[in-house]
């Protein structure tokens, strides 16, 4: 592959004409479409199958080779992003893992497909809830009971996970 090379043109099933050595790499399978995505593979780019580099999508072996050192928290709000492939004895393959070898302290992610409305209401009581010095993990379970009182399904207030790293309150940052 070419050094300037992203590999996006291995992602998930955006291009049909993968090779099977590659379709075995989980954290090439797992990734993040950013803002611009859309349009980076739409109908009328000449190079629909294969994005130009440094288009919004970033690939779980992208992230895993970023310095997340130091960072506190990720969250992943979007549906299905704590989703991977399991390899026996090693745990899920994805965009948690990928976070967390990265070395990010924390992570937040969703297990199935989430709803707006509910979510942006989960995210804010989190958020709320972080700012008031609870701990990571005891945040967004505060952040499901109360999102729980108003949308009772578990498929509302269930679906977001944060049962990796640290569960401390998060440090201030001082310059």
């Amino acid at each position: 592959m070419p050094k300037d090379s992203r590999a996006l043109v291995h992602f998930g099933a955006l291009d049909d004409n993968l090779r099977a050595p590659l379709l075995q790499e989980p954290l090439l399978r797992s990734g993040l479409a950013l803002a611009g995505a859309a349009r980076a593979f739409a109908p009328d780019t000449a190079t629909a199958s294969r994005p130009p580099p440094g288009t919004a999508l970033v690939t779980a072996l992208e992230l895993a080779g970023l310095d997340l050192w130091g960072t506190q928290l990720v969250v992943l709000s979007a549906c299905d992003t704590g989703r991977g492939d399991v390899k026996l004895g090693q745990g899920v393959y994805g965009l948690r893992s990928a976070l967390l070898v990265a070395g990010a302290e924390t992570v937040v992610m969703s297990l199935w497909k989430v709803n707006d409305d509910s979510t942006r209401f989960l995210m804010d009581s989190y958020y709320r809830n972080l700012l008031a010095s609870q701990g990571r993990a005891a945040a967004l379970r505060d952040a499901m009971r109360s999102l729980r009182r108003s949308w009772p399904h578990p498929h509302y207030w269930a679906p977001f996970i944060a049962l990796l790293g640290s569960d401390a309150p998060l440090r201030a940052i001082t310059p």
